[in-house]
């Protein structure tokens, strides 16, 4: 039989209801429960059948929602970085990282916006964690590239507290598990000098989180560190 988890995630609403009902009218497991229901709901196909269609369109509709958060994301982005003429230091910068599972394969996502609209992009896989070093790390390459871009004045803006507020607290009082990214990200930003990290809400960061998504969807490179 497939796994109950297999089973809920491509079960509709309607049919997870109807599976609690019969659970406990036939007094199965809600695992059996749902089979039969989902046996019903494929008319003569198997239920594996049934799961793989459903697994396609669950796929296809995600792959729809990211590109059109893309598309929302870089008019943001176009928006935001449209001024009438230079501005001596008006540096930005995003950053985001994803895992996938949570701990598990880590992409980063980064943007930097200098003062005459130049933008740099970040996208990249980086081995496995959790979210937290996901975070940490893109904020490291959001740093690099800033120092590259000799940035001025930057502001540079993510969407985790765990990893703003740990970055802005004093060494010692700093998250353990955290603590070499702290410090790499402290030696950074000291390079920099007068730069900022604020936090922002998810919904102001989709740019750098989609392209932090984006690194997770292509294939691994050869060869590459598990």
């Amino acid at each position: 039989m497939i796994d109950f988890d297999e089973l809920l995630a491509v079960a509709y609403k309607r049919e997870r209801m109807q599976s609690r009902r019969l659970a406990r009218g036939a007094a199965i497991s809600e695992h059996a429960a749902l089979y039969r229901t989902l046996t019903k709901a494929a008319a003569g196909e198997t239920v594996q059948a049934l799961v793989d269609a459903r697994r396609a369109t669950q796929r296809k509709d995600e792959a729809a929602r990211r590109q059109r958060e893309m598309r929302r994301a870089e008019r943001s982005i176009a928006a935001q970085v449209r001024e009438p003429e230079c501005v001596a230091g008006a540096w930005r910068a995003w950053f985001d990282g994803s895992a996938l599972p949570n701990p598990g394969r880590l992409g980063i996502g980064g943007v930097l916006v200098g003062p005459c609209g130049r933008t740099v992009e970040i996208s990249a896989a980086c081995g496995h964690g959790d979210s937290s070093v996901a975070e940490y790390r893109a904020l490291i390459a959001v740093l690099e590239a800033a120092l590259r871009e000799r940035a001025q004045g930057i502001v540079i803006h993510g969407d985790s507290r765990v990893v703003i507020d740990d970055v802005n607290a004093a060494e010692a009082s700093g998250i353990r598990a955290l603590a070499a990214h702290a410090h790499q990200a402290r030696a950074l930003l000291a390079q920099l000098g007068d730069a900022r990290i604020q936090w922002l809400p998810r919904a102001r960061n989709q740019r750098a989180d989609a392209l932090s998504r984006a690194a997770l969807e292509r294939p691994p490179a050869a060869g590459a560190a598990a």
